[in-house]
């Protein structure tokens, strides 16, 4: 199931117009594109199942890089990024969502005139019926 959300949150991603300026949207981090791009720099899961349907407890950080000397330089696809994954619809091929939470975030300056983004969410999961 962790796969599945992975392809479906990406795919979702790539959808938005509020995104396109972004210069890839991948599931790991690009080995050769100019900033800015986003990616997912981890993912784990734990069993969130009931008595009678398996499910998963995953937690996701998108990692966003771009070019900006300003601390809020990024803030407007920081903004449309967790619009987006808040948005996610609960139902696809693979699994069920039941829920999507922010979990935290964190900014920092990189060299080159560099900016990193992490924002971390919980997703709750459920196998398709």
């Amino acid at each position: 199931m962790e796969n599945d959300l992975r392809a479906a949150l990406i795919a979702w991603l790539r959808a938005d117009p509020a995104l396109a300026a972004i210069n890839a949207i991948e599931e790991e981090a690009p080995l050769s594109v100019t900033p800015p791009w986003l990616g997912i720099a981890a993912s784990a899961g734990i069993d969130w199942g009931t008595k009678d349907r398996p499910g998963r407890e995953i937690r996701i950080a998108l990692e966003l890089e771009s070019y900006t000397d300003a601390t809020a330089g990024d803030a407007s696809f920081l903004t449309a990024i967790e619009r987006r994954v808040l948005d996610l619809p609960p139902f696809h091929s693979g699994f069920e969502l039941a829920s999507i939470r922010f979990l935290r975030s964190r900014s920092e300056a990189r060299a080159d005139n560099l900016r990193g983004a992490l924002l971390e969410y919980r997703f709750r999961i459920f196998a398709p019926l």
